[in-house]
């Protein structure tokens, strides 16, 4: 899949394959032209992506390819145990979690899955969960805190189900529960966003010791589209709602709203899968090490301070 914006680029990757395999059937060297076309691709890809609006930014976070909460934990955990249920309803598939190893330190990874296909999507309910979905990734949050483990929460989701039976069943009981029930977890919690990064639905499982986002994803009380069909009566200004929502990770960073940017590969995360998980991975040893050096009661304050103090306010 191609953004708008990658086109060029594309094109020009086009012309050097194409000028690559010419010169091999016609053994001809054309080793300087391909080097100045390389440098022309490199140049035009850092002007691009060093340069994205948030729009664009908002449209790599759901790039078909980028990778998932089960890409990660699989890249980055030696022994990942998936844990299914909420023990009350059902096991809500577009929550997954469970224990994974990560140097000999094991974790608790909880997070939204999408889908890849349109099977898998519907399965995955677009990566948007309902009440069983929390109640899940609350019981697995205590099961952790039970046997002292850290937790490690991944989220990409569009939302929580908006639908009638979510609500019925709950919806905003159980993200609240999440919410208080998190503040107050006496293990460190490491919340990544991953790409999208929606409402409630996102904030359910990112109360944590440290929130963290990667460069090429957004977290807002709304998506661009529902901002722009709210203000303007129609999606087609979702590209200056993106603008006024200050969604990107910069912007969250320049708030005081997360913690911290990890960084992507060139192009994106769905270009260097490895390379991103092990940027990652090395963020949430380098987290944990952090939190781990304070006591349990300073962890749990400082969580609390952390959130209490975000915002600004008049009276």
């Amino acid at each position: 899949m191609l953004l708008e914006f990658e086109k060029p680029i594309a094109e020009l990757e086009a012309k050097l394959k194409d000028m690559k395999e010419l010169a091999d059937q016609n053994n001809v060297n054309v080793s300087d032209a391909v080097k100045s076309l390389e440098k022309r691709i490199k140049e035009l890809k850092e002007e691009t992506f060093n340069n994205l609006t948030r729009w664009q930014r908002v449209q790599l976070s759901r790039h078909s390819e980028r990778p998932y909460t089960l890409d990660y934990i699989y890249e980055i955990t030696d022994d990942f145990v998936e844990l299914h249920g909420d023990r009350s309803v059902a096991d809500d598939k577009a929550m997954v979690g469970g224990f994974g190893t990560i140097d000999q330190q094991t974790f608790m990874f909880i997070g939204q899955q999408k889908g890849r296909n349109t099977k898998q999507r519907q399965m995955r309910n677009f990566g948007m969960a309902n009440p069983e979905g929390y109640r899940k990734a609350l019981r697995l949050m205590k099961i952790a805190e039970k046997f002292n483990k850290p937790i490690v929460t991944l989220i990409d989701t569009p939302g929580a189900f908006p639908g009638l039976e979510a609500e019925e069943r709950g919806q905003g009981e159980a993200i609240a529960r999440n919410l208080k029930e998190m503040f107050a977890l006496k293990v460190p919690v490491i919340c990544i966003i991953i790409g999208e990064g929606a409402s409630g639905g996102a904030l359910g499982i990112a109360i944590g010791d440290r929130v963290l986002m990667l460069e090429n994803t957004w977290y807002s009380v709304i998506s661009p589209e529902s901002c722009s069909s709210i203000l303007w009566r129609s999606w087609d200004y979702k590209e200056q709602a993106a603008e006024a929502l200050k969604l990107s990770a910069a912007d969250m960073l320049h708030f005081k709203l997360i913690d911290g940017i990890v960084p992507e590969p060139l192009g994106g995360a769905h270009t260097d899968l490895k390379k991103v998980s092990a940027t990652l991975k090395a963020s949430i040893l380098k987290e944990l090490k952090d939190i781990q050096s304070q006591p349990v009661e300073e962890m749990i304050a400082n969580r609390i301070d952390k959130f209490s103090s975000m915002g600004v306010f008049n009276e």
